[in-house]
C-alpha cells in the first residue's frame, strides 16, 4: 500500500531548466502555474545537509534560504497571489503542513497529524488540498487556507495522494493505488464523480495540471524508468514528452514551484474580462478571470 511516506521518498520525477540553472526533482513534479506575471522559484534542497526550501530569480540569481530546520522541510507550493508559500515538515516530529510568507517569515503551523504532506492551493487562494494518512489509508483532504475546516473528500482502503487543483478550481487531479496499481483519477472539488483517467499497469503518477487547464502532466513508469507524459483532463492524447529520463539522481534540489504575481499584466478590473479579454491574460474562462480581480482587490 501506498502512503505518504512513499511520496517523501519516491525517485526523481521532474526536471526543470530556467536560464541555465537545472532543478532537478527526485520527489514530484512542479504545481500548475496560475495566470500572471513570473516570479520567483522555489524549491527544496539538501545542499546544506538538511531538507530545505529556498528561493531564487529565474536566471539563478539571488538564491535565498528561507526555512532552517534540521528537519524536513519540503514540497513547497506558492499561493495564487505569490504572498504565502504553503510547504510539507516533520519539524515538530510528524509530518504536517505550514505556510509561510515568501520571505520564510511567519511560519505557522495549520494541521496537526502525523503525516500531512502535498499541499496545493486553490486557484482562489481560499483553500488548500493536501493529502494525509490519519485514518488509516492515505486520503485527500481539503480545508481552508488556515488549516481549518479540514474535509476528507476521498475515501478508500487502497491509497489516494498527490493532489493538483485545476486552474479553475473546479477539480483535482491525484493519484490513486484503487486498482491495484498507481493511475491517475480527476474529482470535483468536493470529491464528487471521481473518474479514472490512466490505465496502467506499469503506474502513473503525480498529475501537474497546465496553467490553461487543458492538459495534464504526469510520470509513468510504462516504459521501465520514469518519463513524463501530458494528456486531456479527460485521459486522451497520452504523449511522452521525455526520452530515457534517469530512474535515479545524484542532484538533490527538488519540488520547484514558480510564484504568480499579478503585476501590471493582470487584469485591473471585471471589464478587463469580458468579451474574451480573459484570454489576453492566460485565463480558461470569463469567471476565473473576474475572481482574480476580486482576490487583488
Amino acid at each position: 500500500m501506498r502512503t505518504i511516506f512513499l511520496l517523501l521518498a519516491s525517485l526523481a520525477l521532474a526536471v526543470l531548466l530556467v536560464s541555465g540553472v537545472a532543478l532537478i526533482g527526485p520527489e514530484e513534479t512542479a504545481q500548475a502555474a496560475f495566470p500572471g506575471e513570473n516570479g520567483k522559484l522555489a524549491f527544496a534542497s539538501y545542499r546544506d545537509g538538511d531538507a530545505e526550501i529556498y528561493t531564487i530569480n529565474p536566471d539563478g540569481s539571488n538564491r535565498v534560504r528561507i526555512t532552517n530546520n534540521s528537519a524536513y522541510d519540503a514540497q513547497p507550493a506558492w499561493s495564487p497571489d505569490g504572498t504565502k508559500v504553503a510547504f510539507s515538515s516533520d519539524r515538530d516530529g510528524t509530518y504536517n503542513i505550514y505556510t509561510m510568507n515568501a520571505d520564510g517569515s511567519d511560519q505557522t503551523r495549520i494541521t496537526n497529524n502525523e503525516s500531512d504532506g502535498k499541499p496545493a492551493w486553490s486557484s482562489d487562494g481560499s483553500k488548500i488540498a493536501f493529502m494525509s494518512y490519519r485514518d488509516g489509508d492515505t486520503e485527500i483532504y481539503t480545508m481552508n487556507a488556515d488549516g481549518s475546516n479540514q474535509t476528507r473528500i476521498t475515501n478508500n482502503s487502497a491509497g489516494d495522494a498527490q493532489p493538483a487543483w485545476s486552474p479553475d478550481g473546479t477539480k483535482i487531479a491525484f493519484m490513486s493505488d484503487r486498482d491495484g496499481n498507481a493511475e491517475i483519477y480527476t474529482m470535483n472539488a468536493d470529491g464528487s464523480n471521481q473518474a479514472r483517467i490512466t490505465n496502467n499497469s506499469a503506474g502513473d503518477e503525480d498529475p501537474a495540471w497546465s496553467p490553461d487547464g487543458t492538459k495534464i502532466a504526469f510520470i509513468s513508469y510504462r516504459d521501465n524508468n520514469a518519463e513524463i507524459y501530458t494528456m486531456n483532463p479527460d485521459g486522451s492524447n497520452q504523449t511522452r514528452i521525455t526520452n530515457d529520463q534517469e530512474p535515479d539522481h545524484s542532484n538533490f534540489e527538488f519540488n520547484p514551484d514558480w510564484q504568480p504575481l499579478s503585476g501590471s499584466t493582470g487584469p485591473k478590473t471585471k471589464a478587463d474580462c469580458k468579451n474574451g479579454g480573459y484570454k489576453d491574460f492566460g485565463f480558461k474562462n470569463q469567471g476565473q478571470c473576474i475572481r482574480a480581480v476580486k482576490q487583488a482587490s
